[in-house]
């Protein structure tokens, strides 16, 4: 099981997780991403700083913990910084953290871990939709490997609704700017949690158009169970976003009023099914 919703720590997560960290302070998040490679270097994880800026600041702050010192001299701790010019939304990136994942594996570590300062990638694209694409890559790549992410955005630098359309593609994260998140999973080709409602139907549409899930024999299943609301305008947009690709919706729930909601309003092309 993956962490889904809102959380207070980087603590405690597992070698599947992903988090989205949106942040005011720097020394927050700095704080955060020792508590989240350290606990990683704590199950056997290799871990792994990436940042597209000076890393120099964080660098102090973890060679001044004692545990993550010694790992920096071992090699179980890394930082990276991304070359002028590159981003961390390119398909080569991504081939580069599933290279480091089966190395830190062949090498006797449980899994591999990283924690991202994206906010650098981000300004230098002119297309959000572009990070976007690739954080529901690396999501998909949690589900499958043991590699887990902390992904950190300065909300001072991208302003709060830049940040919420990242923070909405990852299963949880600390901030609540975004009243649903749409994620990857195993047994859906997506899943939704949080609440759907009226303030969110412009993110929800973005966020489906980003992450272009592509429905198999002609069903876009979606996992809901995480779902605690959603109203009807937003079934409508699942719909809609499912037949624009000649399919229909499959929303697996463990709410009654969906159901209620397709039957009294009879809207096409969504299927309920009632999971435990």
């Amino acid at each position: 099981m993956r962490l889904c919703g809102e959380v207070d720590s980087a603590r405690s997560l597992g070698l599947h997780d992903h988090v989205c960290w949106v942040y005011d302070d720097p020394g927050e998040f700095h704080w955060r991403a020792l508590e989240f490679l350290s606990d990683g270097l704590a199950q056997g994880q290799r871990v792994r700083y990436l940042t597209h800026g000076d890393g120099d600041e964080l660098l102090h702050v973890l060679e001044s913990a004692p545990g993550v010192a010694s790992a920096l001299r071992s090699g179980a701790a890394q930082v990276h910084q991304l070359a002028e010019g590159d981003t961390a939304a390119s398909a080569a990136q991504l081939r580069t953290l599933a290279a480091a994942t089966h190395e830190a594996l062949a090498e006797g570590y449980t899994g591999f871990r990283v924690a991202a300062e994206a906010t650098g990638s981000v300004c230098k694209l002119k297309q959000p939709a572009e990070y976007a694409r690739y954080e529901h890559l690396v999501d998909l790549y949690t589900t499958r490997e043991p590699f887990a992410a902390l992904c950190a955005y300065d909300r001072r630098a991208i302003g709060t609704d830049l940040a919420a359309q990242f923070a909405c593609l990852h299963p949880a994260g600390n901030a609540d700017i975004t009243p649903f998140r749409l994620h990857a999973c195993r047994n859906a080709d997506i899943a939704l949690s949080g609440e759907l409602d009226l303030s969110c139907h412009d993110l929800l549409c973005r966020a489906l158009e980003r992450v272009d899930p592509h429905p198999q024999g002609g069903e876009l299943v979606i996992d809901a169970t995480g779902l605690t609301f959603v109203d009807h305008r937003s079934l409508f947009r699942l719909a809609e976003f499912a037949q624009r690709r000649g399919a229909t919706v499959a929303l697996r729930t463990n709410q009654s009023a969906p159901a209620r909601l397709v039957e009294i309003l009879d809207i096409p092309a969504v299927r309920v099914e009632w999971v435990e």
